[in-house]
């Protein structure tokens, strides 16, 4: 199901948001989210604006039924690895303290758990060119 149509009253315990694209580009990836949770929301940031989409997974969040979010992208998609700053935006609307939230990306058809620190990071270039310099 794709996140902007679904009721924010369907949403169960664990629930993953996905990039659309990461079935069909990364298909063994896919089953490797599936094992983990199989209900599974897409979400196309190259269709629908970052905005719009916290808004909606927070409207799922308000329910009180989500304990999990899992993020999963494909790897180097500039579009889709905005995934992973939708929990950044969720936190300063939002207490998260009770949602376990867990990050993948999608590599070679395996998939990658990715820190909130990496996550921030690849949102702060200046930083990053610094890290770099250092080595």
């Amino acid at each position: 199901m794709r996140v902007m149509d679904s009721n924010i009253y369907d949403v169960t315990n664990t629930i993953v948001i996905m990039g659309t694209c990461l079935k069909r580009m990364q298909p063994r990836a896919y089953e490797e989210i599936l094992k983990l949770c199989d209900n599974i929301y897409e979400l196309c940031l190259e269709e629908t604006h970052l905005n719009m989409a916290v808004t909606k997974i927070g409207g799922m969040l308000r329910t009180k039924k989500v304990k999990k979010i899992i993020f999963a992208s494909v790897d180097k998609s500039p579009h889709c690895i905005q995934l992973h700053y939708i929990q950044d935006e969720l936190s300063k609307l939002m207490n998260l303290e009770n949602v376990i939230i867990e990050n993948y990306v999608a590599v070679d058809n395996e998939i990658y758990p990715i820190d909130a620190e990496t996550i921030s990071l690849s949102k702060n270039l200046f930083q990053l060119k610094k890290l770099k310099e250092e080595k």
